[in-house]
Formats: structure tokens, sequence, C-alpha cells
């Protein structure tokens, strides 16, 4: 999926992401697999953004703040930090109507709302303490000659920080559980939908995560959480408002495009021929394309286009389909033309570009820088981005810059050494004082420069 030759707007980049779980209670932060990585998409991104944006209304977020980031993971998790918000694919793929899904979103709205990303001190506070007074007992026991009770007490102390802290974590947990229903019922949604999908997990969560620890095997705190959450939601006012049309509709469209690409095999079996609905032609028409029969895949595509000549989405995917199987030239109109139909989206715009450079003639190579620095005016950390105008540079023959170019590709991708390297690389060929040549400066200084570099860089300015 991170081939060099595939269109960028799917290229995934393999990460350990760490956030806090909704279906984790009692932590404040977990790490993903190795496998997890993220994934790129303009159509699911899109409607991710108008599902959660009345909720980041209701709790006075400024939604244009929060980055919506999909991660690929068999784990049907969503997480917030700082300036972002996560979905996985299973959790999509999972939530058996809009409502579910917008309510595990406006949980975790409720975590932003509440700064709960802010305070993991607090959370290590809550499980240190009772850890240290029960190891203080312990060493009085052995003190006053108890020393089976010393022992006792000494080997239970992480058992009790532990349960400090996972106390601490469910109270949080629960205090984003109901500003959620909050934001949804401000929002004129029901709050029904996270309540529905915590239930799910109820028990699998309590076995699965907290073996270690028999108390909360026999107390099973989440399912108080979830009936906590249930008897709230119950008495508000639009408990009974149902999904629109149009939420409805576009749930199944995502479900069906995360399965062509993710199950492709599955999907075929799945959406079977006989299914006529839009939904399932796409989820088939990408997975002929996932199998590598890009024949079929292209028929149905523009079987679909007949229908929605004005899909951007069926546009972007016609054109991938065409770019990734060697027919370059032939992607360059439909891939313009779903940046006519969708300008402000820069995924798109970069698949563009990055079909212009291939194709490698000076002017369709002067087009695609140019549509490369639109599209980084709003993405300006987007690697790909980075590294399709490092190309570009590179056949221009602008050293200089196609050398930054590649700095700022790793530096986004958190190779410091090698943005380090570049940075400095560009610098000796770039004009002394221009814009450039101070970018590539700030990029080695905030990449911890050796006192070697540093003499280095001091030489030239």
């Amino acid at each position: 999926m991170a081939a060099p030759a595939r269109s960028v707007s799917r290229i995934a980049l393999a990460t350990a992401l760490t956030f806090s779980l909704v279906l984790q209670p009692g932590r404040a932060a977990a790490q993903f697999a190795p496998g997890d990585y993220l994934v790129r998409d303009t159509e699911i991104e899109d409607i991710l953004r108008r599902e959660v944006t009345p909720l980041f209304q209701a709790a006075g977020i400024d939604s244009k703040s929060i980055q919506i980031v999909l991660v690929a993971s068999k784990d049907p998790n969503a997480s917030a930090g700082p300036g972002v918000m996560m979905v996985t694919t299973s959790l999509i793929l999972q939530a058996d109507n809009p409502n579910q899904l917008q309510g595990v979103m406006a949980h975790e709205v409720g975590h932003l709302a509440g700064g709960h990303s802010f305070r993991s001190g607090e959370e290590m506070k809550a499980g240190l303490v009772p850890m240290i007074l029960t190891m203080g007992l312990g060493v009085l026991a052995a003190i006053a000659g108890a020393g089976n009770a010393a022992a006792g007490l000494i080997t239970s102390a992480p058992m009790f920080g532990a349960i400090g802290a996972a106390g601490y974590g469910r109270e949080q947990e629960s205090r984003a559980d109901q500003a959620g229903a909050t934001y949804m019922e401000k929002a004129g949604l029901s709050g029904r939908g996270l309540a529905e999908f915590l239930d799910k997990y109820r028990y699998e969560e309590v076995f699965s995560q907290m073996r270690r620890y028999r108390y909360f095997i026999d107390h099973p705190m989440f399912s108080e959480r979830i009936e906590s959450l249930q008897n709230r939601v119950t008495k508000l006012p639009h408990y009974y408002v149902k999904d629109t049309p149009q939420s409805v509709s576009e749930l199944e469209i995502i479900k069906a495009k995360l399965d062509g690409f993710i199950n492709p095999v599955v999907s075929m079996s799945k959406y079977d021929e006989k299914d006529l609905s839009y939904p399932a032609r796409y989820a088939r028409a990408i997975a002929y394309y996932q199998m590598k029969e890009p024949e079929k895949a292209l028929k149905r595509v523009d079987a679909l286009l007949a229908e929605q000549p004005n899909n951007p989405y069926l546009w972007e995917l016609k054109g991938q389909i065409m770019f990734e199987f060697g027919q370059v030239e032939g992607a360059e109109a439909p891939q313009r033309r779903s940046v006519e139909l969708r300008p402000n989206a820069p995924l798109l715009r970069i698949n563009l570009a990055q079909t212009l450079v291939a194709i490698g003639t000076r002017p369709k190579t002067e087009e695609g820088i140019a549509e490369l620095k639109k599209a980084l005016t709003q993405e300006e950390d987007n690697a790909s981005a980075w590294r399709v105008l490092a190309e570009a540079y590179d056949k221009h023959g602008d050293e200089g810059l196609a050398r930054l170019a590649t700095a700022e590709y790793d530096y986004n991708v958190g190779n410091m050494k090698l943005a380090r390297e570049f940075a400095i690389r560009a610098r000796e060929r770039l004009s002394k004082d221009s814009p450039e040549w101070r970018r590539a400066t700030d990029i080695v200084l905030v990449s911890k420069p050796t006192p070697d570099e540093e003499r280095r860089i001091a030489s030239g300015g």
C-alpha cells in the first residue's frame, strides 16, 4: 500500500500512534500495533468531518483546528489529542448506523473539551500515591517486625497503584460520555448511539483488558458506565431522533469503499453482482482494482460516472487506476476533472501534480510544481507533496530546491537525521538569505545538529 508508484491519496505511512482510546477505559493513552497505519482519503475525511462538525460547534471548539485522522486498524477505536481526532477503519465498519459513529466521536469531543489529553500527569499521580502509601505501610510493618504483612503490602503496591490509575481513568471516561451526550443533544442528535456502541463491547472489554485484576472482573465498572450513560440519554428530548437519509447513505458508501480497499476478496462475495446499489457497485470497482484487474475496475467506474458525472471521487478513482497501471498520460484528464469539481481538496491536487510530473515534459512539470505549491498552502506538512515536489525540482535541475523539498519530506516523516543532512546540502546550493535558504537553516537548527554540523552551517552564515 505504500509502494512509490501508488497514487498519493492512498499512500500510507506505517506508524506507532499514541492516543486515548474510547474503548479502553482506565487508560489515558495506548499505543497502536506496528501494523496500523495512516490512511488519507478525501471522501472519507469529508464525510467524517460533516458528521462531527455539529458536535465541535456544540462544544465551542473550532472544527478547523482539529485534524481528522483515519487509521487502518483491526481494532474499533477512536481517540483525540491536541489538534487531532483519530478514527479507525474498524470503528467505521463496525458501526451499525451513523448515530453510533457520531456518538463515539462525541465522546472524543468530550475528551477534547475537557482537556483530558493534558492531564496524563494526574492519572500517573492517581496511581502513584496509593502505590507509595502501600509501600510505606509495608516498610512500617517490616520495622515493626511483621515480616509477612510487610512482604504482602510491598508486593501488592503496584496493584494498588494500577487500581488508583484505572479509577481515575474510569472517571475521565465517564465524564467524556456525559459530555458527549450533552453535545449530541445540543446538536439535535440522539445520544443513543454511543450507549449502543459501548454496549456491544460490554463484556469483551472487561475480560480482555482487565484480566490481571480480579477486582475489575467481579465489579465490572464498564457496565456501570454504560448504564449511567443509558439512563441519561433516554431522558433527553432528542433520544428518538433518527439518522438522516444522507447520513445513512454516506456511511454505506464509506463502508463499501473501505471494504473494497482493505478486504477486496471478501468484498466480491459480500457485495454480490446482483446487488445494483451504488455502494455495492462502488465496492466491486475498487475490489477489482485492488485485485489488479484494471480493465474490470475501469469498466465499472465508467458505468458509475455515466450516472454521476459530477462525482469528484469517481474521477479520482479512475485517474488513480490508470496512473497505477501505466496509463500515465490518460490519468491526467480524470484527475484534472476531480480537481475542477473539488478544488479545495489538496490530496486531489497532489494526485494531479504527481501525474503531471510523471509525464515529464517541462511544461507539465512546471504545472505540477504549481499544483503542489497550492496543495502545500493547505497542508504544509503533507510529506507526499514534498516527495513529489523534490522529484519535480530534480527534473528541472533545481538542485537546491530539490534538496530542500527532500529535507521537508524527511522532516515531516520524522527522519530528523536525513532532514538535517539534506537541509545542509540545500543551503550550499541556495541563494544566501533567500526565504528557501532561511527555511533550510531552520530545519537544521530544530533537528538537533551535531557540533560539527553547527560549525558547518555557521561557516556559511
